[in-house]
């Protein structure tokens, strides 16, 4: 399930796991920020749904992102901001890869 994914990431109810892959990468995300974690950013993203275990019912499934849920509203507005398409790196595209375990990658 998705929502296994984002914990064994280290995005849990407790808190980033120090260590794991969610303390690197909220480690790279301050540091290209200038020291904090932006409010919407991948990281802080990923713990909230981590800490609610609500990656899978937010519409981030193993299979891709679901129609008409809080996963496709976020995708289409962040594809509408960069001219049509998800970045990249992008909030969208990490959570959604991070909840199918990097197969998305």
């Amino acid at each position: 399930m998705a929502d296994e994914n984002v914990h064994k990431a280290g995005f849990t109810p407790g808190g980033i796991k120090g260590g794991s892959t969610a303390s690197k990468m909220m480690s790279k995300e301050a540091r290209s920020h200038g020291g904090g974690v932006p409010s919407r950013g991948p990281t802080s993203t990923l713990q909230e749904m981590g800490a609610k275990s609500s990656t899978h019912s937010s519409g981030f499934t193993l299979s891709g992102i679901t129609s008409g849920t809080k996963a496709s509203g976020m995708m289409s507005q962040e594809a509408k901001s960069h001219g049509g398409q998800t970045p990249k790196g992008g909030t969208t595209s990490t959570v959604q890869s991070v909840s199918m375990d990097g197969k998305g990658k």
